[in-house]
Parts: structure tokens; sequence; C-alpha cells
């Protein structure tokens, strides 16, 4: 597959790929904790990346393949390759980047992924021109489709997953996979035919040479690598909320924190510790019940009462608060909010969900677990895990809670 290759060059149109794939990844992992506002804007950037990488890997491997010397690059084909490839990937993210999605959705948004890539490929490699014909084994074309395909679902399944950097690395890794392997399995597909002694060719069309394109893919390197350091630096979001989660974490071991004041231009980095009397007999008194969530719109940060929440779902570093006509980001995460609502009233009937109880109007068993289903202008069903569904019988009446 990779015979008379430079291996230099094939290593670097690798990294390239895991590279824009890590930088695209990791914006669309912040559509999630973004107010509406911003969700186009970071689309459009994971798209960019995400293209530009897929675009670049190919050129380069392009630039590393033993290619007839006088060969040239179509410039419209060229171009037409790239805008297909920005085309289905910003489809295919916005498919995954929606709620949570299901089994159907993320294989559809793989299958266009992949093919977004092969169409990439086929058009770009249309774009050369020189003295010969070009064939294509079809065997290699149908493997390198559905190897594209399959590594862009590992891909997306490992981004979804929402772990931590770990998964996404993961998931940049199988990009780069889908990517490199589709177009070295389709470069080994591929026959080029010399025409007999004496007969020549013309260029139909604007065309650039391979030194020419080498700049250009210079230049989209630099932008790629740009792009990944700025993907490194923290969000200040995720860290205000990680302060947040500490402090918590603190009173509930019977330290009192305090995040000093430091002046309307600095964010606190760290709180200000100090022990909470026990008085003698107990547990550390808890801090009081929050009586108003904060939440995201267009226009800032509303506030919304205990007392109309309906549920709150994880969603990344973040939680989707359901007031019983529709869902808003909350910037608090789903452990910060179980900690400030209301026990007597508020349980969490899975990793992922929790419920007001005084607002559930339906209980099911459903699989192994079970689906309580809340009240509102906009009724909403939610799941229960198998090990909560005691409790929530218990605290619906419907059940003797067990010691």
């Amino acid at each position: 597959m990779f015979a008379g290759h430079d291996p230099y060059l094939v290593a670097l149109s690798v990294v390239i790929a895991i590279l824009g794939g890590y930088t695209g990844f990791g914006l669309t992992a912040r559509i999630r904790g973004t107010p509406e506002a911003g969700h186009r804007l970071l689309l459009a950037g994971a798209a960019f990346f995400l293209a530009i990488g897929i675009w670049t890997m190919h050129f380069v491997g392009m630039l590393a393949a033993p290619l007839p010397s006088g060969t040239v690059y179509l410039v419209l084909p060229t171009i037409v390759s790239f805008l297909i490839c920005a085309l289905v990937v910003g489809i295919s993210l916005f498919f995954v980047s929606v709620g949570e999605p299901p089994f159907s959705r993320v294989l559809a948004s793989a299958v266009l992924l992949g093919a977004g890539i092969a169409s990439m490929h086929y058009v770009g490699m249309h774009g050369l021109s020189g003295n010969f014909a070009m064939t294509h084994d079809g065997i290699m074309v149908v493997l390198s489709v559905l190897i594209a395909i399959a590594a862009a679902y590992g891909g997306l399944r490992a981004f979804l997953a929402r772990q931590g950097g770990v998964q996404l690395a993961l998931s940049a890794v199988a990009f780069g996979v889908a990517v490199s392997g589709m177009h070295y399995t389709a470069m080994a597909g591929m026959n080029l035919v010399r025409p007999s002694e004496g007969s020549h060719y013309h260029i139909e069309g604007l065309a650039a040479s391979a030194q020419m394109l080498s700049l250009v893919v210079a230049l989209l390197c630099f932008v790629i690598a740009a792009g990944f350091l700025l993907s490194l630096v923290p969000d200040p979001r995720k860290k205000a909320v990680a302060t947040t989660e500490m402090v918590a974490a603190l009173e509930a071991a019977g330290f009192k924190a305090e995040i000093p004041s430091t002046g309307a231009s600095v964010a606190p980095t760290s709180p200000w510790l100090r022990p909470t009397p026990l008085g003698g007999i107990g547990q550390p008194p808890r801090a009081a019940p929050a009586p108003r969530l904060p939440v995201e719109g267009a226009d800032g940060t509303h506030f919304i009462d205990a007392a109309d929440i309906r549920s709150v779902r994880a969603d990344a570093h973040y939680t989707r608060v359901h007031d019983g006509t529709r869902e808003r980001m909350c910037p608090w995460s789903i452990s910060e909010a179980e900690a400030q609502l209301d026990p007597g009233l508020f349980v969490r009937v899975h990793r992922s969900h929790i419920v007001a109880i005084p607002h559930v109007t339906l209980v099911r068993k459903e699989g192994d677990g079970a689906i309580v289903e809340l009240d509102g202008p906009s009724p909403h069903r939610v799941p229960v895990s198998r090990a909560k569904i005691a409790e929530v019988k218990a605290r619906l009446g419907l059940a003797r809670r067990h010691a």
C-alpha cells in the first residue's frame, strides 16, 4: 500500500489528520456547554478544522506518492473536493451535536462522514492531470469506503462518550485512521496507465504545480497546528465549574470554603479553607438548598425557581434544566445541582438525571430499569436506573423503603 511513498510525508499526513480531528471534535464538544447564540460559530469552526484536516492529509499523501513527473493539479476539482468535504462534515457534526443522538443518528452521521471522506478523495484524484490515464480497482474502492465509514463511526462514538481528554484523543486518533486508512487503501487500488510513445496531452483548465501545492499545504499545516494549540487552552467556564465543585466537596467534608475576592477582572483560582466547627455531635451543617438555578439564554443568564424545575439532565460538564415547557442550559454540573437542590423534593434517578418527585405523574418499568413522566405544558419522560427503582417507588408511596 505504501510502496514507493515517502515514509516521512506518510507519517506527517496521519499526524495532520489526528490534529485536525482533535481540534474539530474539541470545538464540537464545547457546543453542548455553550448558549444557543454560539452554537453556529462553534459548529462552523469544528467543520472547518475537520475539513482542513481531511483535505490537507489527502494532499500531503499525494505529495508522498510516486506520481509521474510533470503531474499538475487542476484548481477547480481541488477546490470542489474541499467544499464537498466541509459540507458533509458540517452536516455530520450537526447531527451528533444536537441532544442525545440515538444509534440510528450516529450511524447515519458515520456513513455521511465516511462517504464525504471518500468523495473528497476521488474528486481530488480527478484533479490530477498528466501524461497518463487513471483507473481504480472496484474492490479497493468499496474497501476504502467501508474503512472510512467504520473508523468514522468509531471516532464519533468515542467523541460522544465525553468522559474527558482521553476519549477526545481517542476520537481524534480514530478520525486520523479513518482519513489516512481510506486514502492509502484507495491509492493501493489506483493504476496509472502511460500512453504510447509520441502521444501528447494538454491541460484543460487552470492548474497548479506540485511546488505550488506544497506551499498551500504547508500554510494549512500551520493553521491546523495553531488551532490544535488553541484547543488546548482550558475553557474558563469549566474551570469555574470545577472550582465550585471543589468548594461543595470541601464543605461536605467539614471545611468552610471561601473564594477570595481579587477584583472584578481576576477570576478566582482556588478557595481559602478554614475548618467549620462541628458543634460536638453530628455532621457538619449542609449549605441551604438553592431556591433558584441559573439558566443561559440568548440575552444573558436567567434564574428559574426550584419549585418550577421538573428535571435536570447532565450534558457534558453542564446540565439541561426542564421547567415543564422546555430545556435550558445550566452552567452547573449534575453533581453541583444535586448538592444544591432540596433532597426532600429531588432525587437522582440515573447517573445523568435528577427529577422532582412532586411533579411525577407516571412511573413504568421498561427493560431493566423504568421511566417516569413529569407534568407540565410539555410532559417529558426520564429514565430510571435499575438501582434507583425501589427508592423512586418508596418516594412515591408505592413501596416501603427497605433499610
